[in-house]
């Protein structure tokens, strides 16, 4: 099996020893410190920023400050304070909600680690239209995550949704094949079935294999979408 570029490791020197591991503890426990200190500098200087999180480098030659902001911050001053505070380089990052939610950390509504924690390595465009295609409910509290932003889960099924639901006309959609005559009342993606309701009134399932190809239902799935929501890829910052 060959990983994708973006979960192949970096260079492994050799195993972790005991020193590497004491290293690594010292460093969150001054990160852990950093951040009092870091605040009192941040209301000093009345920055209107939200720190969320501080990373030592493992050699201690940087440490990087993650921060949120609703507009962008000059943070020269704060820069020099830390630099001669911590004498090292520093570095302050600007990031977007969903890069904030990844930081932190926390579980989703499924009950289950956040994807962006556990494995996630980049952040794809969605829109509303994605959850349409799936049936889901608009409503944004069912389909959001604790970002604020629509769930990254809803691309994970939708090629197979939209395959599916090409096969299908619309809901409401007058179907008249096969000796079958009536009006879409729905559409089960999973069982890959549609129900239509004949003139009497009478419910009729009609299967996806029964549909041919000179049916022809494309509903020009998946392309026909919202604007994609992707206001949480901002990525600013700087190094000093």
């Amino acid at each position: 099996m060959t990983l994708p570029d973006e979960l192949r490791p970096g260079s492994i020197l050799r195993p972790a020893n005991d020193e590497d591991m004491a290293k690594r503890d010292e460093n969150r426990a001054d990160e852990d410190s950093a951040w009092e200190r870091t605040q009192e500098l941040i209301d000093k200087h009345q920055l209107e920023m939200k720190l969320i999180d501080i990373e030592y480098q493992f050699d201690r030659n940087k440490i990087t400050f993650f921060f949120t902001a609703e507009h962008r911050v000059d943070f020269r001053a704060l820069v020099r304070d830390l630099a001669s505070e911590y004498k090292t380089r520093i570095e302050l990052r600007q990031i977007g909600v969903r890069d904030e939610a990844k930081r932190i950390g926390g579980f989703g509504v499924c009950g289950l680690q956040q994807c962006c924690s556990a494995f996630l390595t980049s952040f794809e465009p969605i829109s509303t239209q994605d959850a349409r295609v799936q049936g889901l409910s608009l409503n944004p509290s069912k389909i959001s995550g604790n970002c604020g932003r629509l769930l990254c889960c809803l691309k994970y099924e939708l090629d197979y949704y939209s395959e599916v639901r090409r096969k299908y006309p619309e809901i409401g959609q007058r179907y008249s094949r096969n000796g079958i005559e009536g009006n879409v009342d729905r559409i089960s993606i999973l069982d890959d079935y549609m129900v239509v309701i004949d003139d009497r009134g009478e419910e009729i399932k009609v299967f996806g294999h029964d549909l041919t190809k000179e049916d022809d239902f494309d509903m020009d799935y998946p392309d026909n979408r919202t604007k994609p929501d992707n206001r949480n890829n901002q990525n600013e910052g700087g190094e000093f």
